[in-house]
């Protein structure tokens, strides 16, 4: 495991940072790259970059990390102004289109799905917070059900990205976030007991 960022010796924390940005601009660039070479690029050795980011979902995430902030405000600014179950999906939505500007990161979540590992992480446990939020609103509103998990839709979100993620499938991931929201409503015995 990484130390905290602050423990690191001057020189590691420069590597690390460098290593950031080299891949941050390797990301942008649209094209496939390895992770050996980002190390090439960041003229650091492998070991070196595998001892900073032991996962190329480790690294993405750490490219992302500060980025995903703002969608925070998205889901708060939805919440002001739509219903929570309305919200959900324009956040979803949204979120599909914030990853799908950013090379990696649908690849990296399914990745961290599929291993267990959604749930950990900087970017994760931001989505995480983001449809606890949303989810609330919508379970006090007695628009959503109260017994969901954000860990489940995060889950679930990551899933229809994996197969409706592209910008050009945006009317088919418009469709299956329906169905997602629309499975996330109150059971009809739920609303006769409330």
């Amino acid at each position: 495991m990484t130390p905290p960022r602050n423990t690191l010796r001057a020189d590691a924390q420069r590597n690390r940072e460098h290593l950031i940005a080299t891949a941050a601009e390797a990301f942008a660039s649209g094209k496939a790259i390895s992770l050996d070479s980002i190390a090439k690029r960041a003229g650091v050795g492998s070991g070196t970059l595998y001892r900073h980011f032991p996962t190329r979902e480790d690294l993405v995430e750490e490219v992302y990390r500060d980025q995903i902030r703002s969608l925070r405000d998205d889901a708060r600014d939805l919440l002001a102004t739509e219903k929570p179950a309305q919200a959900l999906h324009a956040w979803m939505r949204r979120f599909a289109e914030w990853a799908g500007e950013r090379r990696g990161i649908c690849e990296a979540l399914v990745a961290m799905s599929a291993s267990g590992r959604f749930g950990t992480g900087p970017v994760c446990d931001e989505i995480q917070q983001i449809l606890g939020m949303v989810l609330q609103a919508g379970a006090e509103a007695g628009e959503l059900r109260s017994d969901i998990d954000p860990v489940d839709v995060g889950g679930i979100l990551t899933g229809v990205l994996s197969v409706a993620g592209a910008p050009e499938q945006r009317a088919q991931l418009d469709r299956m976030l329906t169905v997602v929201v629309d499975g996330l409503k109150p059971r009809q015995e739920d609303r006769g007991r409330a």
